[in-house]
């Protein structure tokens, strides 16, 4: 881990839905930060607030409480534009059900952060990426013409191509078989090795989040565990605490 600052902080981050007794408080309070090179698991049961997180710290939602930082820059205090803006340069996203363009190869389809931006690839970057993602052969292929594996990774390619300051992966292994899933995690963590790309990954399964630095338990919207790097059996020990 590279422990050259936080990149991504949350401070006494709250989110309701709904207004009197119908609110619902899906977070109460998190405060976390994030480490350059850092790659920190987010896992707790249904309901616990995880994807709220997510969502907040990656601008994608604004909080009723509470503050985010992306590389320094207090996200709440950002007009619309701004927020589009910070997304489009520093974070990358990677999903549960790939949401991928079906019209588009995946050397389009990863370089489509870039195209919205009206950016080019830095060629030697971007030929090294798809290698290591292994699109190198699959480059024209159509989204229907690849495995579900294959298409995770272009997603996680696309997350990458922009070289951002903090990848966001939602459940990236929930869509797919156990071997494929083991291999999308190998390239999450070789991600932050060999690009010191900067990672939150949320997930239910314990043997995804083995390959964290940290792991961060949370239940009734607070975070009410911390692990460092772990085995799986202590995740799920963890795991099962936090949803009693």
């Amino acid at each position: 881990m590279n422990t050259n600052g936080a990149v991504v902080t949350a401070t006494d981050l709250a989110r309701r839905y709904g207004e009197g007794e119908a609110a619902v408080d899906a977070l109460r309070g998190v405060t976390l930060s994030v480490g350059g090179g850092e790659l920190v698991a987010v896992m707790g049961p249904s309901g616990s607030g995880k994807s709220t997180l997510m969502h907040l710290m990656a601008a994608l939602d604004k909080p009723t409480g509470g503050s985010v930082t992306i590389a320094g820059e207090d996200v709440g205090s950002l007009s619309d534009r701004q927020v589009t803006l910070l997304r489009r340069k520093h974070i990358g996203f990677v999903f549960q059900f790939f949401n991928l363009l079906p019209m588009l190869t995946a050397e389009e389809n990863v370089l489509l952060p870039l195209s919205i931006a009206g950016e080019k690839p830095e060629p030697a970057f971007f030929e090294g990426l798809l290698e290591r993602v292994g699109l190198s052969d699959r480059r024209h292929h159509r989204p229907a013409e690849l495995s579900g594996g294959q298409q995770q990774r272009v997603a996680i390619a696309r997350a990458l191509v922009a070289q951002p300051t903090v990848v966001f992966a939602d459940e990236p292994t929930g869509n797919l078989d156990s071997h494929t899933g083991a291999e999308i995690l190998e390239l999450l963590r070789s991600a932050a090795e060999e690009y010191g790309q900067t990672t939150v990954m949320v997930t239910h399964d314990a043997h995804a989040a083995t390959i964290a630095d940290r792991v961060l338990f949370l239940a009734d919207g607070l975070i009410v565990q911390e692990l460092p790097k772990s085995p799986a059996g202590d995740i799920l020990a963890a795991m099962e605490r936090a949803a009693s």
